[in-house]
Order: structure tokens, then sequence, then C-alpha cells
């Protein structure tokens, strides 16, 4: 059972369709608020992507020791620069079971709320739209406004 914050973080990464290409998205969030403490984008999907957020993560919480960090089996957190970001706040590194997105719900459903409530409204041309538009989707919609079930319909 979580009490508070900075016990869970939760990663995740997806992808993002403009007019020739696709651009990627990595995000953390915090278990226990559900608020997204770390993203990045990129026209590249690796470890730099996802080493992007979860430096935005850390500089923005300055976590304790022990936190939990869990995201899926992709190369892009099991790749030795990651993990040894990881070890060196000493968090507790958890990876889902091979084949189960369910061990990631959280993270999924922040990714298909994302999707549906910004990114199918809009035709992003380019990864300067998706640049413009995404963060705002993220801080000002996502974390500020958007209420969740799992806090009793409040926002974060």
């Amino acid at each position: 059972m979580l009490t508070g914050v900075n016990q869970v973080w939760v990663a995740d990464l997806t992808y993002i369709r403009i007019t020739m290409a696709f651009v990627y998205l990595a995000v953390i969030l915090d278990l226990y608020s559900r608020k997204a403490i770390g993203y990045g984008l990129s026209d590249q999907i690796d470890t730099h992507l996802s080493l992007t957020a979860l430096h935005m993560a850390l500089q923005r919480r300055n976590p304790p020791p022990e936190v939990i960090h869990h995201s899926d089996r992709g190369v892009q957190y099991a790749a030795h620069e990651y993990i040894d970001v990881l070890r060196a706040y000493q968090f507790q590194i958890s990876m889902s079971r091979k084949g189960n997105p369910y061990d990631n719900a959280v993270v999924e459903s922040f990714m298909k709320t994302l999707k549906t409530e910004e990114v199918y409204l809009w035709e992003y041309q380019t990864m300067a739209d998706v640049q413009r538009r995404l963060p705002y989707f993220i801080e000002d919609v996502y974390n500020q406004k958007r209420l969740h079930a799992s806090l009793g319909y409040r926002p974060r």
C-alpha cells in the first residue's frame, strides 16, 4: 500500500505519428500521485530518450533512496547507462514479467489518456508541433486538472 509520493515510479515509451514519420515519448509517473514527473521527446527510440525522462524526474523530485522504479523489459530501460543512473540514486529496479502489459497498467493507462485526449485530437505535422502541444497537455491538463478515480476523482 502506497502512502505518499516517491515510493514507486513507473516508466514507459510510446510513439506519436506525425505527417511523414513517428516521434517517441518517454514518460515517468509517480504511482501514488499519478503525476507525470519526467518526460522526453525524440525522433529516436533509444536509451537517450528514456534517460531524458529519468533526468527530468530526478531533478524535479530529488528522490530518497529505495524508490522502486518499474518499467517494461525494453532495451531502453535495461541499458547499462540507464541502470547505472538508477543504481547511483539507489533505486530498487523492477521490470514487468515477459510479455505481460498488465504489470505496467498505470503508465499504459496514461498513454491511452494522452493519445485519446490530446494526440488524436490534433494533426501533428512536425516534431515542433508535438514539442509545442505535449508539454502543455502533460503539465497543465493531465498533471493539474485531470481527475483520477484512484485519487477519489481529484486532480493529482
